[in-house]
């Protein structure tokens, strides 16, 4: 299984950013879908999470409000939409997938994208 995220990159406090993430060499119609980022010496955190089969979807409160995700289920794609982006956003974003009947957590990932970094600037 391979997660491909694309988006990632330097834009100004205030301004948006888009991330997506491909799902490929495996069955997904299982699994959900998601976003978690990390900055240095902090543990990695939940984003975003978008269900497979009822696209209920799950924000941190950190996000909520600033951050839409939506999924592509015929592409097996996640994709983040971030505005009103602040100073604390910078982060690296890492794609998640789970088995549906998991909540989201780190432990509960079965498969992790390589990372895109998302740096805020003032």
């Amino acid at each position: 299984v391979q997660l491909q995220a694309s988006g990632g990159g330097l834009v100004q406090a205030g301004g948006s950013l888009s991330l997506s993430c491909a799902a490929s060499g495996g069955t997904f119609s299982r699994y959900d879908m998601g976003w978690f980022r990390q900055t240095p010496g902090k543990e990695r955190e939940f984003v975003a999470g978008i269900s497979r089969s009822d696209g209920r979807i799950l924000y941190a409160e950190a996000v909520k409000g600033r951050f839409t995700i939506s999924r592509d289920n015929v592409k097996n794609t996640v994709f983040l939409h971030m505005s009103g982006l602040k100073l604390d956003d910078t982060a690296v974003y890492y794609c998640a997938v789970k088995y549906q009947s998991r909540s989201w957590s780190q432990i509960a990932v079965d498969y992790w994208g390589k990372g895109t970094q998302v740096t805020v600037s003032s």
